[in-house]
């Protein structure tokens, strides 16, 4: 599958992204060769395989200890757009559930 330069603007529209207009092609291709590679997974036999996690089920869990390195939300939040009470504002993705 091949993305063009008006896909590219499309999704970085749509994400909210600037693509400077002299890398539009630079990211096209690369787009491409992502989408190119996934096209290649999907045609992958895999009947007969077992499904399988990243960690084994009886796996032992570390103690979830913070580590230090985190921003207070104040801060986190400092250069959003819109944020409310340490929570960033976002405006939705899907205007209407109904087509």
């Amino acid at each position: 599958m091949s993305i063009d330069r008006e896909e590219v603007k499309r999704i970085a529209e749509l994400a909210r992204l600037e693509i400077a207009e002299d890398a539009v092609d630079r990211v096209a291709a690369q787009l491409s060769s992502v989408l190119e590679f996934v096209a290649t997974l999907n045609q992958m036999d895999l009947a007969g395989c077992e499904p399988t996690t990243f960690a084994p089920a009886d796996a032992p869990l570390r103690a979830d200890v913070p580590n230090g390195r985190r921003l207070a939300p104040e801060v986190a939040t400092a250069a959003a757009p819109e944020s409310e009470d340490g929570y960033f504002l976002v405006p939705p993705v899907v205007d209407s559930v109904n087509p």
